[in-house]
């Protein structure tokens, strides 16, 4: 009897807080990465929650480089993300995916892996315009000279998403005030920090 309520004891000790994906989609240059890092540093010093950002170019040069630009491969790609974010998840941790993902298949199948209570779909959302306009890896720029295929945007499409679970538009704030407004929103959700 006396081991049961140490067993119990250290359960209520270990537990683990609900982990969950925010799945960051939109276009190259939206600001996914940018605020990705703004809301890891916050989750981390302000709530005390672990936390590990999924960026697509990171995985692309790990887990994920054998695979090129088609469709079937950006697919494969995303589902090998979502197979980690569930894990991830599933083990008390925030995870935040940085990943274009362009077609709305991906993105469906990913909440379906994950698991639609751990799953939020936040669009990332900015004009090719300003896209272009910021370019950071000068991808757009290639590919308007040819230099470059399979741009999403450009050469390949982007679906955005129709009835994402949270916008935020990154041509109207700064990204600190981009990450206010995903927190705010998150809370209004009911997603425990």
């Amino acid at each position: 009897m006396t081991t049961n309520v140490a067993v119990s004891e250290h359960s209520r000790k270990f537990q683990k807080p609900q982990g969950f994906t925010i799945w960051m989609t939109g276009l190259p240059g939206s600001g996914k990465s940018t605020l990705a890092g703004i809301l890891k540093q916050r989750f981390e010093e302000d709530y005390g929650r672990f936390v590990e950002i999924l960026d697509g170019d990171e995985i692309r040069k790990g887990l994920s480089r054998d695979l090129g630009l088609s469709r079937e491969h950006r697919e494969e790609h995303a589902r090998r993300v979502s197979y980690l974010a569930k894990v991830l998840s599933r083990n008390g941790v925030i995870s935040i995916v940085a990943l274009i993902s362009p077609y709305k298949v991906s993105r469906e199948s990913a909440r379906e892996l994950i698991g639609k209570d751990r799953f939020l779909e936040v669009y990332i959302k900015a004009s090719l315009a300003t896209c272009e306009k910021r370019d950071p890896k000068g991808l757009y720029a290639k590919a308007r000279k040819g230099e470059i295929n399979n741009m999403t945007g450009i050469q390949d499409p982007y679906e955005p998403p129709e009835s994402p679970d949270i916008i935020i538009e990154t041509e109207l704030g700064t990204p600190g005030e981009s990450a206010e407004i995903l927190i705010a929103k998150l809370k209004d959700l009911n997603y425990a920090l």
